[in-house]
Order: C-alpha cells, then structure tokens, then sequence
C-alpha cells in the first residue's frame, strides 16, 4: 500500500536504541517502518538517524550532495577487518586509492577478464556434472562462493586460490559475523580487549593475513611480475611525493577487493538460481535466449550484449535481493532531506531492500518479472529506486566486472543444468554484512 507524505514540520521518530533491537529480522522491521510511517524515519538519541527510502532522498544523499555525505560511524567498525581500504576510506585517501585502482576496471581490461570467467565457469560445469550424475545435491551458495574466489584470483592477482579457498573462507566468515555483530552493538568492545570473540577474531585475521601476505611478498620479491590489479598497486606512485603505497593500505585494498569482489557475486548469483528454479516461465525464457545466441558455446565477452533477458534476470534478483541490502552515510554539515532539517553529525540510513520492493515506484513488488528491467520500463520508474551497486561517486567500482561475470556464469552454466530446489529446503535470507541466503541454497542438479 502506498505510503503518504508527511508534513515536513515533524518527521515520525522512535529512539535510537530500537534500532538495535531490530536485529532479530531487520529486513520486516525497516519494511514495516516505511509502511507504517512513510519514507523518512527519525530515530532520536545520542545522535540522530534517519531512515530513507525514497528515491529523491537516495540521489539526494549518494550524488546531488554526496560531499555532504561520509562513510561515518558504522563502516569505520570494518577498519580492524579490512583496514583504510576504499570500502571505508574517505576524502583524498579514497580519491588517491580509487585513481589507482580504476584501471583495473576499464573496459579493455574486462575482454581479458572474461576469458578467464568463462574457463572457470566451464571447470564448475564439469565438477557439476559429476554431481548431477551422482544426484547428489550441492548448496549452490558455497559453490558459487568457490567460484567466484578463484575468479577473483585470477583476475585481480593472477593467483589461484584454490588450495586456500578453505582457509580463506573460514576467515572471512569470522571476520563477517564479527563485523556484523559490532555494528548491531550501540557500545563495542575494543578489539584489543582478549574476549572469546575478540581471540577469534583476530585468529581469522591473521589466518587471512598469511595468505594475502603470501601473495603480496611474492609479488614484491620479483617472483611473479603480471599486469593484474596488485602489480597495479605496487608501482603506483603519489603525484606529489612519489612514494609508493605502504604494506598496510596495500593489504587493505587487497582485503577490500577479495571480500566485497567475490561475496557479493556470488550471493547474487545464489539468488538467481534460487528464483529461476522457483519461477519455471522465466527459465525457459532464459534457456530460449541462451539457445538461440550461443548455440550450446562457451559465452564471450561479445556476445554479452545480446543476452538482454539473461540480465534482466539477474538485475530482478538483485532488487528483491540486493547483496548490499543496507547502506549509511554521516552527514558533515546540515542538511535538509524528505523535506526536514538534518544535523551535522546524522546518520542517513538507506535500505534498498525496502526501496527495490517498494509499491510506491514497483507494482506487484514482491513478485519476480524480469521484464521489469526492459528499457522502456526502466525509463517509467524513477532512477534511484534500483541502486544495487550504491550510486554517485562512490558506486562499486567492480560493477562492470560483476556483471560480467554473474553473465557469464549464469550463460555457462544455464546451457548445461537445470537446477531444483532440494525438497523440503527453506531459502531464508540473512540480512549481514550482505543479504545472504542463511542456511544455503541446497538443490539438485539436471543436466539438460
């Protein structure tokens, strides 16, 4: 139902400690919000927060005003999992780091990438379909978590992670439940401080380090020498200075791409199979496209744009499961935001769960229709209802490459299975650091 506007005199307000009391299912607490109270919510206390969903106030915040708006007090509780890194990094630091990183990006580089994307993508074909003539099921969600850390590998670091992929994952696990736990405490106790949780954690930590460090020192020794993203790094130089990146903000960039470069496709991608095999019209859609463009071959990075319903598919997932299904910024000076006056030192809470299933800019939002993502359908709907990848200055830098390769994936694989949803499975998201199925996606896999 259709929220109203609301006077701008008083916005509705709750205190601030409910939104720690939320975290039992936040995701129905912020829909229920915006249904009950319209699209700014004011929470009052030591600091005010205000929780935005609607699609003026997402521009507003992430681009119109966007250097009114920092990375403040939440994400800086990621700076003891992943450093000063451009997930948390802000003003010349984050400008500094984003200039080197960005050509990493470019599209020249992308055409390579996909190679690499595609070759992976046909191994996991064939790991599958030993499971498929076993029929035996697999959680689609640690696959494509596998998958996906060795195509970061590969394509940021030319270096198989393989034989880590265990011990990587397990860090990052730790480190997430961590890092998500801190940020639903209104008080947190120092890292330093040895509580059972702490010890893990930097256990994890330092389980993580050894790798990338591995990694790192190699490619510093002269050992390796590559083109890749961390050679990109490493002879990067200050315009001013000219000194060189330190081992710390290196290992921060590093530890940023792996986490947010690797998770966030692969939660995309597990929700995509998920609603492919719940919505059997769509797939045979999918599977008509894919037939008819690519003829049973591996895709390339060519062949990408003529998979128009292949990423719509995938844009669909990813707005009723946006992988980053929460985002913040700290207001530097006031503001004015839905109409009310807003302190220096507020905290902006956008939520695009509740924004990509809004019936305000979405009908029948709770419904998965591909065709939304059409072109002239996009054109109806205003541009910040979808910001699956943030927005403005400080949209994803790895967008293009993620959705290069959630195409690539989905196009390799869809050839070659239809995937089933295990009986008597219950897909249930987690909303953490991103909006993870909970206990998996375990399904069957059938060649076709």
């Amino acid at each position: 139902m259709a929220t109203t506007e609301r006077s701008p005199a008083r916005p509705p307000a709750l205190h601030y400690l409910q939104l720690f009391g939320m975290r039992r299912d936040p995701l129905a607490a912020f829909t229920s919000l915006a249904q009950q109270h319209g699209h700014v919510v004011l929470f009052r206390g030591l600091y005010k927060a205000y929780q935005l969903t609607h699609p003026r106030d997402i521009e507003h915040v992430l681009q119109t005003n966007a250097h009114n708006y920092v990375k403040g007090r939440n994400y800086k509780k990621f700076v003891a999992s992943t450093g000063n890194g451009l997930l948390v990094s802000d003003g010349d630091l984050w400008r500094r780091q984003r200039r080197l990183a960005q050509p990493a990006f470019h599209r020249q580089r992308l055409a390579a990438f996909a190679a690499v994307m595609a070759r992976e993508a046909e191994v996991q074909g064939s790991r599958w379909q030993e499971f498929a003539r076993r029929s035996r099921p697999v959680d689609v969600s640690d696959e494509m978590m596998r998958l996906t850390l060795r195509i970061i590998g590969l394509t940021m670091f030319t270096t198989d992670l393989t034989a880590e992929t265990d011990t990587i994952g397990r860090s990052l696990r730790v480190i997430r439940e961590h890092s998500i736990r801190r940020m639903w405490q209104p008080f947190s106790i120092p890292v330093s401080v040895p509580t059972p949780s702490n010890l893990r954690f930097r256990r994890a930590l330092a389980d993580g380090d050894r790798v990338l460090n591995e990694v790192i020192d190699a490619r510093r020794s002269g050992e390796i020498v590559n083109d890749d993203l961390l050679s990109l790094l490493l002879r990067a130089r200050d315009e001013e200075t000219g000194a060189g990146m330190s081992d710390e903000q290196l290992r921060a960039e590093v530890v940023t791409i792996i986490g947010a470069g690797h998770e966030s496709t692969a939660v995309a991608l597990s929700w995509t199979w998920y609603l492919l095999s719940q919505h059997r019209e769509a797939e045979e859609r999918l599977h008509e496209e894919l037939e008819r463009e690519l003829s049973g071959r591996t895709p390339t990075f060519e062949d990408l744009p003529r998979l128009a319903y292949t990423t719509m598919v995938i844009e669909e997932a990813m707005r009723l499961y946006p992988p980053a299904w929460a985002l913040s910024r700290t207001a530097k000076g006031p503001d004015t935001l839905g109409g009310y006056p807003v302190a220096a030192g507020s905290e902006a809470l956008l939520i695009p769960y509740v924004t990509h299933r809004h019936p305000d800019f979405w009908d029948d939002p709770e419904k998965f229709l591909p065709e939304r993502f059409a072109p002239e359908a996009k054109e109806s709907r205003p541009r910040f209802s979808y910001v699956p990848f943030g927005a403005g200055p400080r949209q994803c830098i790895g967008q293009h490459f993620g959705m290069t390769e959630m195409l690539i994936i989905v196009a390799t694989l869809a050839q070659r299975f239809r995937l089933r949803l295990a009986p008597g499975a219950r897909v249930v998201p987690e909303p953490s650091i991103t909006l993870r199925p909970r206990e998996g996606v375990p399904m069957t896999l059938h060649e076709r």
